[in-house]
């Protein structure tokens, strides 16, 4: 059990090592039990959480803002728009300012091409740890209530596990990349042989897919990238399909609805599901554009587990304020 965490910044799923995710997850699985029993865990009593936003958010939010008065502490909700960020408060401002104010900040920036890059600008300054609630490149505390609940359904044993991480189509808007790249970043450090499912235009960042190759070797696990969505499902243990954009492929935004137009069969369906194994599992991080990226039938039926991935960001992200605050 690693225990010196205290101050870390968590913007990049691998800031902190395997042992030190192990440990989130010991303490998350810890505090779970103890909503569930009514145990006080006021462990950040007169703390106060800067939860800066930039994107729009309804998970994100509420199990931040609930986690934090869960530990005793206070979450203070702050839209950029309301604030001289457009005015010309730079990210040193925000970092050495509210790293004064605060005990922790909390960042959700997608911007393609910006965010990540904000957040490590304000962690540059700030005396307080910086928790990366998205960016355009990292998901890391979704991808940890993926972990937690994957070892509540599968096992901590996930070796010869096949995890299947596909593109899905969706007509909402252009999504971001963020939790794909999380997902084949940290699955195979514990164990899965992951597959990536993509048509050709919806690529990853190559720099994320040379990480995930690096993962994969060093566990000994396999890593492969199809370009069928069929072909991925097949014996699946774990399917978790959801939508991106052609973000690395081009940025122009009508090029970019009618490349998407083109794979409006990628969607997760009950036929697609009977490929998988009958036991597997269907994750998403929500919201879903329902009957056109998942059948309710897949999304309500009984491989779905949703609704504990989306409870399971609460206890997480509890475990790493709690462990870096």
């Amino acid at each position: 059990m690693q225990t010196f965490l205290h101050g870390r910044d968590l913007i990049g799923d691998l800031d902190f090592s395997k042992e030190e995710v192990e440990t989130v997850m010991d303490v998350a699985f810890d505090l779970k039990r103890k909503r569930a029993l009514n145990e006080p865990h006021a462990y950040l009593r007169d703390k106060v959480l800067a939860m800066l936003f930039f994107f729009s958010s309804t998970r994100t939010r509420g199990s931040f803002e609930a986690g934090i008065a869960q530990l005793g502490g206070h979450g203070a909700f702050i839209e950029s728009k309301t604030t001289q960020i457009a005015h010309g408060d730079t990210p040193k401002e925000i970092g050495e300012i509210f790293g004064r104010y605060f005990d922790g900040i909390a960042i959700r920036h997608c911007d393609w091409g910006v965010g990540n890059q904000y957040l490590n600008d304000v962690a540059k300054y700030s005396r307080v740890p910086i928790l990366n609630m998205q960016c355009d490149i990292y998901h890391p505390f979704q991808c940890l209530a993926d972990l937690m609940t994957i070892w509540e359904k599968k096992g901590r044993d996930l070796r010869k596990k096949k995890m299947v991480v596909s593109w899905a189509y969706a007509e909402s808007y252009s999504k971001p990349i963020s939790v794909p790249q999380s997902l084949i970043v940290q699955m195979p450090r514990f164990g899965c042989d992951v597959v990536l499912a993509r048509p050709p235009e919806f690529k990853l960042m190559p720099e994320i897919m040379d990480m995930a190759q690096a993962e994969a070797k060093k566990a000994g696990v396999a890593f492969d990238v199809v370009e069928d969505m069929d072909e991925a499902f097949k014996d699946a243990d774990i399917v978790y399909a959801k939508s991106w954009g052609p973000l690395v492929h081009t940025t122009d935004a009508k090029e970019g609805e009618a490349i998407t137009k083109k794979y409006s069969s990628w969607i997760t369906n009950e036929k697609r599901m009977k490929l998988a194994k009958e036991d597997a599992i269907y994750m998403h991080p929500l919201p879903a554009d329902r009957n056109i990226e998942v059948t309710d039938g897949v999304i309500d039926g009984p491989n779905s587990v949703v609704y504990d991935q989306a409870e399971n960001r609460l206890h997480a992200q509890k475990a790493v304020m709690a462990l870096t605050m």
